[in-house]
């Protein structure tokens, strides 16, 4: 169920220092080793973040990462920590908060998008298209929009600033900036952490089409998974059961978005334009289908 419905665009918290404001979430400091993220009703989409908001979408997307982080745990350590919040807060801004925040490690954020794919759609199709090639990796020919992909592809990109888009890089260069060792890591985590996450959801009527993985370590150089995982803002997640390809499958995630924002005559620019109700509701429904048919034992 939704946790904390209550509107929220801004997180209003006075009593801790703001070290972040990112598309969705806002991060503020506990103390020199511990953060608290907080998820926004805030849309982002193409890298912009949109005018308007999804009511209780911020408390969906975190129920959903700490179960992923939850399941994983034993495949890579994640961010989450405790710390005694009410020693630091005030009531209201605990009750502001409700259901949206994590507690979570400081750590050196990796300066990569860790893009795991597993089926030719969106920007992958495209390229495939022009190329034959999803982000310079050489594909057969005959491949179909939504054609699950021979083996699942990882194709890293930049971690954008707000606003700014991010842009795929190879392998290669992923070495160069984190070097070869750690981009390894990075690499066989993402594709690993993918696919027990497709192998999962798929007995739930779910396909992971897609995802993106943000990675850090700590003071001692492990790698760790952070910010968020597996959600409908970082998936693809499409109906198994109206699954097919050639198609732009039916979906449990932003798509609803992203399509409505392809009809407008948009440069993907900022400012965003304001999303309808009809778009804003259904995805919100979406959102919730994800993690009820997750939570299905």
């Amino acid at each position: 169920m939704i946790i904390n419905v209550k509107n929220m665009h801004n997180t209003q918290i006075n009593s801790l220092k703001l070290l972040h404001n990112g598309k969705v979430r806002d991060i503020f400091e506990l103390d020199e080793n511990t953060m608290l993220m907080v998820t926004s009703d805030r849309i982002s989409a193409f890298d912009v973040i949109l005018p308007n908001m999804i009511v209780g979408k911020g408390a969906l997307l975190n129920q959903i990462s700490l179960f992923w982080f939850n399941k994983f745990k034993n495949i890579i350590p994640n961010h989450i920590t405790t710390f005694p919040l009410k020693t630091v807060l005030t009531a209201d801004e605990l009750a502001h908060i409700d259901g949206r925040y994590m507690i979570c490690k400081k750590l050196k954020a990796l300066p990569v998008e860790a893009i795991v794919r597993g089926y030719l759609i969106g920007s992958g199709w495209s390229d495939y298209q022009a190329t034959g090639q999803v982000c310079g990796i050489d594909l057969p020919d005959g491949l179909e929009q939504a054609s699950k992909l021979p083996k699942t592809l990882f194709t890293p990109s930049t971690k954008a600033a707000v606003g700014d888009h991010d842009e795929n890089i190879p392998f290669d260069e992923v070495v160069k900036l984190i070097g070869k060792d750690m981009a390894t890591q990075v690499k066989n985590a993402a594709i690993k952490l993918f696919e027990a996450a497709s192998s999962y959801a798929d007995e739930r009527g779910i396909i992971i089409a897609d995802t993106k993985f943000e990675f850090g370590t700590d003071e001692n150089g492990v790698l760790h998974i952070m910010d968020e995982a597996l959600t409908p803002d970082s998936s693809r997640f499409w109906e198994k059961e109206t699954y097919q390809v050639g198609t732009s499958p039916k979906s449990f995630d932003k798509q609803i978005i992203r399509d409505y924002l392809s009809t407008l005559n948009w440069d993907k620019q900022n400012p965003g334009p304001v999303l309808p109700d009809k778009v804003i509701n259904g995805t919100l429904a979406k959102y919730q289908e994800v993690i009820d048919r997750l939570q299905q034992t």
